[in-house]
């Protein structure tokens, strides 16, 4: 399935500064600034959520926003490094992953303590520290760390699904 979105438009310079701010607090990285070529388009019908706005730096999608909440897609997360925000999973959960499986608990081996119930997360290896996905965290960053069972990530997008292949290099 190929993802359609509407007409990207180049962000007003006020605008691009207003989500990387948010974005270089919320997950300790610093991402674009208002000189860079920064768009926005819409897209319908990715996952649990209707529509999410994206976010395009020189035509590589980096960015999603849900309501007015940002967050990196992978290749955002490859492009600039954040430190904050993260849930690293153990080796054995890397495949269910990178099928697009939900986060389960037990294959938590550590969590960022900042994390907040409801928080964008995103999902790494514990070997190599890669992102993988990301999604909305289920509960805090202790309870991701120390709870034995149960859902601890909702998937909202993962290496190789079709928002990893919207404007990017494959």
């Amino acid at each position: 399935m190929v993802l359609e979105y509407s007409y990207k438009h180049r962000l007003r310079q006020k605008e691009i500064s207003l989500i990387a701010n948010e974005l270089n607090a919320r997950l300790g990285t610093v991402v674009f600034s208002g000189t860079d070529n920064v768009e926005s388009a819409s897209l319908r019908g990715f996952g649990a959520m209707e529509q999410y706005d994206i976010l395009f730096v020189d035509n590589e999608l980096v960015g999603i926003i849900s309501g007015k909440t940002p967050m990196l897609t992978v290749r955002g997360l490859l492009r600039y490094t954040a430190t904050k925000k993260h849930v690293t999973v153990d080796m054995g959960a890397v495949p269910h992953i990178c099928n697009g499986a939900d986060v389960m608990t037990p294959g938590i081996a550590d969590a960022d303590p900042g994390i907040a119930a409801g928080d964008f997360v995103w999902m790494r290896d514990e070997k190599n520290r890669k992102p993988l996905a990301i999604g909305e965290s289920l509960m805090p960053g202790e309870g991701l760390r120390s709870s034995e069972k149960g859902k601890g990530v909702r998937m909202i997008h993962h290496v190789g699904d079709e928002l990893w292949g919207v404007g990017g290099k494959q």
